[in-house]
């Protein structure tokens, strides 16, 4: 955890001192490495998903995936140091390491016909299992420094699980299999690292992360921070709803909370400070934004495609899924940051610092008609995996007509490297992950997990969901998003699942308590990434965080009973469901701020009793229609209405604040 967190702020004090990115600091035959290497991997996933047949060449899953696999795994020893940080000149050991993954990879993928046909994952050859030790060593090598020193030790341990589960006492036993049988089945069968999560990886994820990239580089992240500006810059706390906007935007993109956190946060926490926010507030509400930024569609980074993958369904049904939770969460950011506005008579930003909306229009609507090309080809056409690399070619030709973010060579290769560093980045975290599945696997300790799991939480849905989210809370503080939703997909999905609870439901469900580590000390990295930015004391801001961002706690216990927020009900129920849910939400934030807007301040000295009474009275009217408390939607809100008529009541009478 600490590894990860001084990772993420050392990068962010590079910037600062050099002004160049982690692109920008890889030159050299390194740089030239990376930019060949990608773009042959790039051609390579072309010609495979949309089955061009270059030079006649046809590829069975387990070759392209070794090739693929192989080739960011080897750029990862030269973008990555061995201490940790991106960027700088390799070491010869960092060569070496690169050619000797090169090497293995093009023997794995060479042998693969052979090694599908002859079961190499339990009978491989002498050099056929040298080959797959060192290979082994190398995913790890690459976790360590792609995913930081908690996630490697993590991965570690359950890659060698199987090699002393029988010693293990129940209910974490499984079969046991020795050094030189586990290292085969790691590396050659398709339930290891080259299982479903490289699968996702080669099949959907790369294209949108290349679209990802390609957006940020053309001007596309400077047009939607503009119209977010021109739309609510001028109204109260205009610069921290900006932030709320751009920051999910781009989070969405990237997947990534601390890279959303220091490219947009450079921009809207500096204007959030102009503007009045206390430093921990504004650090607060830009961690908050990141972080949501991974669970709204349409692209939710790579984790929805995998969750797709895992589930066997089409990614357009896991994004309608999110929409509800996500509109819920930033709903809840956007009301207490206006409450918060409001009792502290902040104003939005001077207009004559904000962009005027028809000229941001004119500029940058050829970016909302390449979203819309995407979004037609992924829910019109359900063509997932080729959409994103349309709206990439067209992105690329709308690009060449605008001046100010034309490609140049020098941008066009820093775009290229920065693509290369974050598919060669992604590739080594599943490629480890994978090792945790594989465990899992091998042993199978994945079906008897389950049922001891189910057994200890009886037949009580609570306690088997709030198990589910303590594991998940505690394995989101080491891991990655991506890595700490495949882990929790193999080891607690099924046990919930078994409790009778929904499917997708539950994936999201921890999804959602994977993610909240990044808000909640004493880990909180996107918290502490931000603060550093806005000279905050770290820890208040990750307190901060927790407020701004409450409703992240509460939402996954709502929708997981409640599937009608997921979209799994009739359209009558998702409508209720959701009115239901956007007053209960707007109600707890009013009370985690101690002001209503458009009502007035909660105070006086009974202030903290009645926003108590406003928080349950606004979870009663939110809460879901399910099994554990015996009441439907109307007895529910009428309960909740209750409880917040008085604290309302006192709020119209308060004194008028400042608004």
């Amino acid at each position: 955890m600490t590894d990860q967190k001084t990772a993420a702020l050392d990068g962010l004090e590079q910037v600062a001192i050099d002004g160049a990115t982690p692109a920008e600091r890889i030159s050299g035959p390194a740089r030239w490495a990376v930019v060949l290497g990608t773009l042959l991997a790039l051609v390579l996933v072309v010609n495979q998903l949309f089955n061009i047949q270059i030079l006649g060449i046809v590829l069975i899953d387990g070759r392209y995936l070794y090739i693929l696999g192989g080739l960011f795994l080897s750029l990862s020893f030269l973008i990555f140091q061995m201490r940790g940080g991106k960027g700088g000149v390799p070491s010869l050991l960092d060569w070496a390491l690169f050619a000797i993954s090169i090497f293995c990879s093009g023997y794995l993928a060479q042998t693969a016909q052979v090694n599908l046909s002859q079961g190499w994952e339990y009978a491989a050859p002498e050099f056929a299992q040298y080959v797959s030790v060192a290979f082994f060593f190398l995913i790890l090598e690459a976790t360590r420094r792609a995913g930081g020193l908690v996630l490697f030790c993590i991965v570690t341990l359950f890659a060698f699980y199987p090699t002393f589960a029988g010693h293990v006492p129940d209910p974490f036993s499984g079969f046991q299999s020795t050094f030189m049988q586990t290292v085969p089945y790691h590396i050659f069968s398709a339930e290891s690292s080259f299982g479903i999560p490289m699968k996702a990886f080669g099949g959907v994820v790369i294209g949108f992360i290349l679209f990802g990239a390609v957006l940020q580089r053309t001007g596309g992240g400077q047009f939607f921070n503009d119209l977010a500006l021109g739309l609510v810059g001028g109204y109260r706390g205009g610069a921290a709803k900006v932030s709320i906007f751009a920051s999910g935007f781009m989070g969405s993109m990237s997947g990534s909370v601390i890279s959303n956190v220091l490219t947009t946060g450079a921009v809207s926490i500096p204007a959030m400070r102009k503007t009045g926010f206390s430093a921990k507030t504004a650090a607060a509400t830009e961690a908050c934004a990141s972080t949501g930024g991974v669970l709204m569609p349409p692209i939710m980074g790579a984790t929805a495609f995998i969750m797709a993958s895992f589930l066997s369904r089409p990614y357009v049904e896991i994004a309608l899924a999110a929409a509800i939770p996500s509109i819920l969460y930033y709903w809840s950011l956007f009301a207490q940051i206006d409450a918060y506005s409001a009792k502290r008579g902040l104003r939005g930003l001077p207009k004559p610092d904000l962009p005027r909306l028809k000229e941001v229009m004119r500029e940058g609507w050829p970016y909302i008609f390449v979203f819309a090309l995407l979004l037609y080809m992924m829910i019109g056409l359900r063509q997932e995996s080729s959409a994103p690399f349309y709206a990439t070619v067209l992105l690329l030709v709308v690009n060449q007509f605008r001046a100010r973010f034309r490609l140049n060579r020098q941008r066009l290769g820093n775009m290229i490297v920065g693509v290369g560093m974050g598919l060669a980045e992604l590739t080594a975290i599943l490629l480890g992950v994978g090792l945790i599945v594989g465990s899992f696997s091998a042993t199978g300790l994945a079906g008897t997990l389950v049922n001891e799991l189910v057994f200890m939480a009886g037949d009580n849905t609570l306690v088997l969901l709030l198990m589910g989210a303590l594991t998940a809370f505690i394995f989101g503080m080491g891991m990655t998003v991506t890595a700490c939703y495949i882990f929790l997909a193999v080891v607690l999905a099924p046990a919930l699942e078994a409790g009778g609870l929904n499917q997708l439901a539950v994936h999201l469900f921890i999804l959602y308590w994977g993610m909240v580590s990044y808000i909640t000390p004493p880990v909180a990295l996107g918290a502490f990434a931000a603060s550093t930015m806005a000279g905050s004391n770290p820890i208040a801001t990750g307190f901060e965080a927790m407020r701004l961002g409450g409703v992240i706690y509460i939402a996954p216990f709502f929708f997981v009973l409640n599937p009608a927020l997921i979209g799994q009900a009739p359209a009558w129920e998702v409508a209720v469901a959701l009115s239901c849910a956007l007053i209960g939400v707007a109600l707890i934030s009013s009370a985690l701020q101690g002001y209503i807007s458009l009502v007035g301040p909660v105070q006086g000295a009974l202030e903290y009793p009645l926003r108590i009474l406003l928080f349950f009275g606004g979870v009663l009217i939110a809460m879901p229609q399910n099994g554990l408390v015996d009441m439907g939607y109307g007895l529910s809100f009428i309960l909740g209405a209750a409880l917040c008529a008085v604290p309302v009541f006192l709020a119209w009478r308060a004194p008028a604040a400042t608004a």
